[in-house]
């Protein structure tokens, strides 16, 4: 028996997601979306569906992290339903909940650490010089101001505690 939570499709609205219940599920999303032609999981129209059913538990989905964001389903989209705000919230929601894959925590960590998602490490270094590159990247880290505007972002969206 699917659990239907009566007020989730508020509570996904008041998170970035309202345009959820402008869809009429014709299927372009599904159609047009790269990460389903890929055969991931993703499914964008079944994440809308279930969102507006108040399907929680088939909304919120390992296959929300199979969107790249790229916007193709809100560009064929008849209804211009914002696909990927609703997505994004479904995130969002998924992460304030504390519920964060554990590489994507490593990623968050890597950020605030380093200023940089990928650490360098003496291969990336090798490669950079190969290339031509400086071996070590300016970051955030590297000037005084960006990093008081990086550390105030941190610390005013409490971004350093969501991924402890």
């Amino acid at each position: 028996m699917k659990k239907i939570v009566s007020e989730f499709t508020e509570e996904l609205a008041a998170n970035g997601g309202s345009s959820v219940t402008s869809c009429f599920q014709c299927g372009t999303c599904t159609l047009k979306c790269p990460s389903a032609k890929m055969m991931t999981p993703l499914r964008p129209g079944n994440i809308m569906r279930a969102s507006q059913l108040g399907l929680k538990d088939e909304a919120i989905c390992d296959a929300l992290w199979q969107c790249t964001t790229c916007y193709t389903c809100v560009e064929w989209c008849p209804c211009n339903v914002q696909v990927v705000d609703v997505i994004t919230a479904l995130r969002n929601m998924v992460v304030a909940n504390g519920d964060m894959y554990e590489n994507h925590k490593k990623v968050a960590q890597s950020l605030i650490k380093n200023g940089h998602t990928v650490e360098n490490n003496d291969k990336i270094r090798a490669l950079r010089k190969n290339l031509g590159l400086p071996e070590n990247p300016e970051t955030v880290m590297d000037d005084k101001a960006a990093k008081a505007d990086f550390d105030k972002v941190i610390k005013l969206t409490k971004f350093a505690k969501l991924v402890d």
